[in-house]
């Protein structure tokens, strides 16, 4: 199959291994991956700020980019930034013509482990990563995509790997996007309910599928000196 990368900003410009990751693990379970460079913001930050015209234009060049690919599928390694992408018909409620448009980009648009056990119908990559893991459910992936078993059952495939069910992993990591900064003592407040869980599982790495989730978990581990690693789906399913 032929698909399209939606790197998504963090992914470009804060955690880039967990592209050229998503790009290799998609290589090896058969897919041709395009990437356009002109790609941009999906327009979630404008759009959860209440700034909805200019969302609306970031995501008619995003559409625009879309329609002008060939590919059969458009995935990302994130599930807020494709959740974003199945919000665009709302922001077309005025204009039929492009809600249509809208509509048609998300259909085909994925967030990585939903993209490979729904559609791909692969659980088992061929991955190998020693240790035991947990799994955190992005708030985006979980309530907008209802992507949950999905990531488990790819995790549960990879060898040498236990994985572990963190006690709160359907429970908000904080970050919210410009809720961690406008709100930064909550938004450590509830982070630190995650980190606590972690913590007792006694793992290795906490892992999940979005890189802002894992840069505020991540960021709050280290602070605190833990040795438990904040990783990607995607780095760990192209571990070999």
């Amino acid at each position: 199959m032929r698909v399209a990368l939606f790197v998504t900003c963090v992914v470009d410009q804060m955690w880039p291994a967990v592209g050229t990751c998503t790009v290799e693990l998609l290589q090896r379970v058969g897919c041709t991956v395009d990437f356009d460079e002109r790609q941009t913001c999906c327009g979630q930050p404008a759009f959860n700020t209440g700034y909805r015209e200019e969302a609306r234009k970031l995501a008619e060049r995003f559409i625009e980019l879309c329609e002008e690919s060939q590919v059969e599928a458009i995935v990302s390694p994130s599930g807020s930034c494709t959740a974003m992408v199945h919000h665009y018909p709302a922001l077309f409620s005025d204009d039929e013509g492009w809600r249509k448009r809208a509509r048609a980009v998300a259909d085909r648009t994925f967030e990585l482990s939903s993209f490979l056990v729904r559609v791909l119908k692969v659980e088992d990559v061929g991955a190998r990563w020693s240790g035991r893991v947990t799994w955190h459910d992005a708030c985006h992936a979980l309530r907008d995509l209802n992507v949950h078993a999905e990531p488990r059952r790819l995790i549960m495939h990879v060898r040498d790997a236990e994985f572990v069910e963190l006690e709160n992993a359907d429970s908000c990591c904080g970050f919210g996007g410009t809720f961690s900064v406008k709100f930064p003592e909550i938004s450590v407040a509830i982070l630190d309910q995650k980190i606590e869980a972690i913590e007792r599982a006694g793992v290795k790495a906490v892992v999940s599928g979005d890189a802002s989730c894992l840069m505020q978990i991540g960021g709050r581990l280290s602070r605190k000196g833990s040795s438990v690693r904040a990783m990607h789906l995607a780095e760990l399913l192209a571990a070999q």
